[in-house]
């Protein structure tokens, strides 16, 4: 019955705005000189006209220093008639392509003549050729389903990306680096990403998602980059949005709780303010964004059945009420010292509350008598401090830029945890407590040359990060605690990077090469009175290439190969030598001794454009050394699992992607995403030393998944819009284990009222509450299955003003 129910929704869904990476309007720069003597011709006339009809398309006249610019120019095929009284006419093939924004023409030097010639006319043949095919971008807006929600939630029905534990997974792959407005922040992770569950989508323009990297970014991430563009305006004078969205969570009870614990959380309040404001005038430019999402969440709410390799069966449940606020703000100021010149000083603050009230009972294998009862407080508050600085010069040619680039990053973690541990015959309490203080600083130089059939970029980065951490343990009656693992670590990064990137295009062939050369040096400094772990680093140097080539078929279709070399660096909280639950029996350790993951990417892309749609389909394949995954294991004389990152060998990735979208009339449009790919982590054995010496082996692991979501839209008339959407996840392997299939469907409704300036909308999330987490884990001396009927399906109401 779920799959005739699953192929009648999938014909009537969401659809979400793509557009592949690609410049739709291009700047076309130069200067016109005197052959003879080399000096600047003024006010000479600059025009470009259509190829068929001779029809004027723009043009302009160059400055004093001889010099022109014309914005808005599409992609093609033109001729560049230049024109001056006492000077010869002269015309040249211009061909503007789709790949960078800003295109230089050599220098353009006309003969003396005295008579007066007529202007020269130009071929233009306007192409719909798509660009790169290496990045994807959504506008949050459109996206009406998951308005009012966090970033995570706005994420989870775009073509390629999936969720698994709070993490967005590109292809199957969760080795991805967020990035806000183009940096790596605390707000979401350096290397790892984090806290991508409770930052506000109000506060959210668009998402690009880069598959295939270029050498300007940072190595780290590979199965690609997201970043997350954040709302700024621009325009004169004083203007702005104000935006208020509430919502209802968990509105029924889905499987109701095991004996003898507090109730789990059911219709929760979810409340959004947002503001946007932007004055400018003259030479400023002064801006100020504010968010706050404040929820009540049940977390998890997982069932699981132990079985152990003596026989032994323990049924459990661990449930989590969750509170949380995040408020974001950002404020700055844009300075434009002189038409050359440009000065944005910018501070980000953000503030994450988190409480989390739990309870974990564990029954006999029929639930006839309780074995223990864990409870729990967490209380977590999370401070971010940014501050930035960018200088950019533009030079007199269009695109031909310098910026200059400072960060400085300020993160404080305070964290303390309460654990009430009920047993039969007595009750206890732990409690431990831990700071740790981030700071980063970066500094960046780009430089950015625009050439005749393509562009030159360049630049150097430094980072340096410093995370010094303290965990005072309390333990009470009967506690597994390991009062010796606590203490104090400091982790130290430093990382210098050069890099230059090559971009060239004609009428049929693009290419694009790379490289980019990392130091890196890690230390992390142990207590040295922990009982197992001590200090340890590593460091490196090496290149990080990347490569793509295309072809141009034709007008509407284009081939691309690519190639790139990426690593994944262990974060801080991945060596943490610190114990910490995870829940009542499963202990997550850190290890210091984790090294960094390199992997190897190759895709060919293929798109076709046609007037209404577009086709588009990769086939990838990844190979990576020294694959981190997090090992679950037991020691001998305790039931306590221990889950310890480690570096498990060779593993593997390769699938195809394909995506359809179609615009059937005015009214509707539809969207299809299929993407299928296979996981493979071969045989391996690791040592694992917390709390005692210990191996793990695993045999070859292998499974085939992918996921399909279909969507469509409906734009009615007096300003209805309306989303369905559909997502089938299939099932995929996890550390040790498979997790199984999973099915959502989220609908949303909006209205423009008010002449356009305000908005209202209406979304629902999972509307038949049937999003699930099933997983199947083998471990050394055990095995477990769980279903975690977490909270998923919510129901929101918003509205936003324009001011």
């Amino acid at each position: 019955m779920l799959n005739k129910h699953f192929i009648f929704l999938l014909l009537s869904i969401l659809p979400v705005t793509y557009s592949l990476a690609q410049v739709s309007v291009v700047t076309i720069s130069g200067i016109v000189k005197n052959k003879a003597d080399k000096s600047a011709i003024s006010y000479a006339n600059i025009v470009v006209k259509n190829e068929k009809d001779s029809a004027f398309v723009t043009g302009t006249v160059t400055s004093e220093e001889g010099r022109f610019a014309i914005e808005n120019i599409k992609p093609g095929n033109y001729l560049l008639a230049v024109s001056f009284t006492g000077f010869e006419a002269r015309e040249q093939p211009l061909f503007v392509g789709s790949l960078s924004a800003f295109l230089d023409i050599p220098v353009i030097e006309l003969d003396e003549k005295s008579t007066v010639l007529e202007g020269v006319t130009v071929t233009a043949k306007i192409s719909d050729i798509s660009g790169k095919l290496d990045k994807k971008t959504y506008s949050v807006a459109d996206n009406i389903s998951q308005g009012g929600g966090s970033v995570l939630q706005s994420m989870q029905n775009l073509p390629g990306i999936t969720m698994q534990d709070g993490k967005v997974q590109l292809r199957g792959n969760d080795k991805v680096t967020i990035l806000i407005d183009g940096k790596q922040t605390a707000l979401t992770g350096f290397g790892s990403q984090t806290g991508l569950d409770n930052i506000p989508a109000s506060a959210i323009d668009k998402i690009e998602i880069i598959n295939n990297p270029s050498s300007k970014y940072d190595a780290n991430g590979n199965a690609g980059i997201i970043n997350i563009i954040m709302r700024k305006n621009r325009q004169n004078g004083f203007n702005g949005k104000v935006g208020f969205s509430a919502g209802l969570g968990s509105l029924w009870v889905r499987k109701e709780n095991l004996p003898t614990i507090r109730q789990q959380y059911t219709f929760t309040p979810k409340i959004n303010p947002s503001l946007l404001l932007n004055y400018r005038k003259d030479k400023v430019n002064i801006f100020l964004q504010a968010d706050n999402l404040y929820t009540h969440t049940l977390n998890k709410n997982e069932f699981v059945t132990r079985s152990y390799d003596d026989g032994g069966v323990i049924n459990s449940q661990l449930k989590r009420n969750r509170n949380t606020n995040f408020l974001t703000t950002k404020a700055g100021v844009d300075w434009n010292i002189d038409q050359q010149s440009t000065l944005t000083v910018s501070g980000m603050y953000g503030s994450e509350k988190i409480i989390d009230r739990g309870d974990q009972p564990f029954f006999n294998g029929d639930i006839t008598h309780r074995l223990r009862l864990w409870q729990f407080l967490e209380d977590e508050l999370k401070t971010t401090v940014m501050a930035t600085a960018a200088y950019q010069h533009k030079f007199k040619e269009a695109g031909h830029l310098l910026n200059i680039g400072f960060n400085y990053t300020f993160h404080r973690e305070d964290e303390q945890y309460f654990y009430d541990n009920y047993l039969p015959s007595s009750t206890g309490t732990d409690a431990f407590k831990l700071l740790s203080d981030e700071q980063v600083y970066d500094f960046n130089i780009d430089y950015i040359r625009p050439l005749k059939y393509g562009r030159v970029e360049t630049g150097i980065k430094l980072r340096d990060r410093r995370i010094p951490t303290d965990m005072n343990f309390i333990p009470g009656e009967n506690s597994v605690l390991d009062t010796d693992a606590g203490g104090w670590a400091t982790y130290k990064e430093l990382i210098p990077a050069l890099y230059g990137n090559y971009v060239f295009e004609n009428e049929k062939w693009e290419a694009e090469l790379g490289l980019r050369l990392e130091y890196v040096k890690i230390r992390y400094n142990v207590n040295p009175g922990h009982s197992t772990y001590k200090s340890d680093g590593y460091s490196y140097t090496q290149p990080f290439p990347n490569l793509r080539v295309a072809y141009k078929l034709n007008d509407n279709n284009k081939l691309s190969v690519f190639y790139n070399r990426r690593v994944d660096r262990p974060n801080e909280v991945d060596i943490r030598i610190f114990p910490k639950y995870d829940d009542a029996e499963i202990i997550k350790v850190g290890n210091p001794a984790l090294r960094p993951q390199f992997t190897n990417s190759i895709e060919l892309g293929y798109k076709n454009t046609w007037n209404n749609g577009y086709f588009y389909s990769a086939l990838y394949h990844r190979f990576a050394n020294g694959t981190i995954t997090r090992i679950s294991s037991i020691v001998p004389g305790s039931t306590l699992i221990y889950a310890i990152f480690q570096n498990a060998g060779k593993s593997y990735n390769a699938g195809i992607e394909a995506i359809l979208n179609q615009k059937v009339s005015d009214v509707y449009s539809f969207n299809i995403n299929g993407n299928m790919y296979r996981n493979q982590i071969n045989a391996f054995t690791v040592k694992n030393l917390y709390p005692e010496p210990n191996s793990f082996s695993a045999e070859k692991q292998t499974a085939i998944s992918g996921n399909l979501k279909l969507n469509n839209t409906f734009r009615f008339a007096k300003g209805w819009d309306a989303q369905l959407a559909a997502v089938y996840l299939a099932p995929d392997i996890i550390p040790q284990g498979k997790i199984l299939s999973r099915f959502s469907i989220d609908a949303g409704l909006k209205k423009s009222v008010q002449k356009g300036k305000g908005e209202i909308f209406f979304n629902a999330t999972d509307l038949l509450n049937t999003m699930v987490i099933r997983r199947q884990v083998r471990g050394m001396g055990f095995s477990y299955t769980s279903d975690d009927y977490y909270e998923t399906q919510v129901i929101r109401l918003g509205y936003s003003y324009k001011l």
